[in-house]
């Protein structure tokens, strides 16, 4: 049986900013899919490229961005997009959930205003039908009291109900694919459970596919199907989430799930990854992250690997059987990943 083509699929994605009258190096040949109805976590550093990938879908880009390679969504190329055809693509296609609602929102308008203009002025519906569709999702996605929200101004709500009503936002063109740009960075740990929450029972419902951009491996493997970890521009493993723990084969991958505190670790263990994380534009002809890397030989720093199989998922790594020895060793020096 052949493999479903997914529904938006990244092919060697490159991305440069001009910096200072230079152009800078932003993604390396980010290679990624994400099947209809499933999830997918794009999981990193501050800095690695999560949410710039993101963003390249959409073509929400800054001046004088430039992309090679291929994004397709549906099997259909997007990199001669016209505005119209770009236009559908956002109120129709793919909705996208920004960490900080409050910068996306105008703060002088009510939330009816905020949730009904896309759907009167880009699907032409009647100011009634529009304001009873978005009452419902705002009860959808668990606002209270939503005629009286949508009266409100952004600044009347609190971060988690103003979250809510930036995914009810999202579902309210009715996508078929949901880019959430770390949606739960800035709330506490209770409301972040409960925006995800939300998220989940959408997607699931709905049958929408997610790509949830995120530095928290935890929670990325608790909502997703697979998970993906960038490092410095690339992606640098994909597995199924389930498995990440006991299959990572990327020294990166399993230096993030060693550094993390769990219930059982012993005091005065944690583990920091050696050295800086570096961004793309550092990175040089071989492995950004040899410079790191406990299992770095000479191929790894004048040789940038590429994706291959790897036990259960994929590694761009010269040595994906060496990670498997064991997590690297303590960090005892002042350094911090």
């Amino acid at each position: 049986m052949t493999e479903a083509t997914p529904l938006l699929e990244l092919r060697d994605l490159r991305l440069t900013l001009p910096v200072d009258g230079r152009r800078r190096t932003v993604l390396h040949q980010v290679g990624l899919g994400v099947p209809a109805g499933s999830a997918v976590g794009l999981v990193g550093e501050s800095g690695s490229g999560k949410s710039m990938t993101a963003r390249a879908v959409l073509d929400l880009l800054p001046a004088g961005a430039r992309t090679e390679g291929e994004i397709r969504f549906d099997g259909v190329p997007l990199g001669d997009r016209d505005p119209a055809a770009l236009r559908r693509l956002r109120t129709h296609d793919v909705a996208m959930v920004f960490q900080d609602p409050r910068a996306h929102i105008n703060p002088v308008r009510t939330i009816g205003d905020f949730l009904t203009e896309g759907l009167v002025h880009t699907r032409g519906m009647r100011p009634r039908a529009a304001e009873a569709k978005v009452t419902a999702l705002l009860g959808d996605v668990g606002v209270p009291d939503a005629p009286r929200r949508l009266r409100q101004r952004p600044a009347e709500l609190s971060g988690g109900l103003l979250q809510r009503v930036m995914i009810a936002a999202a579902l309210a063109g009715e996508p078929r694919l949901l880019l959430a740009d770390e949606p739960t960075t800035a709330l506490d740990v209770t409301t972040q459970a409960e925006v995800m929450a939300v998220i989940d029972e959408a997607r699931t419902s709905r049958g929408l596919a997610l790509l949830f951009i995120t530095h928290d491996l935890a929670l990325a493997a608790a909502v997703c199907d697979r998970i993906a970890v960038m490092y410095a521009g690339a992606v640098v493993e994909e597995l199924p989430a389930e498995r990440l723990h006991m299959a990572a084969r990327h020294p990166y991958t399993r230096a993030l799930l060693a550094s993390r505190p769990g219930p059982d670790a012993e005091r005065g263990t944690l583990r920091a990854v050696a050295g800086r994380p570096l961004s793309a534009f550092e990175a040089g002809p071989g492995c950004a992250f040899a410079p790191r890397c406990p299992c770095a030989e000479d191929v790894c720093r004048t040789e940038r690997p590429v994706p291959r199989p790897a036990g259960e998922g994929r590694a761009a790594c010269h040595f994906p059987a060496a990670a498997r020895s064991g997590p690297p060793a303590p960090d005892r020096s002042s350094a911090h990943g």
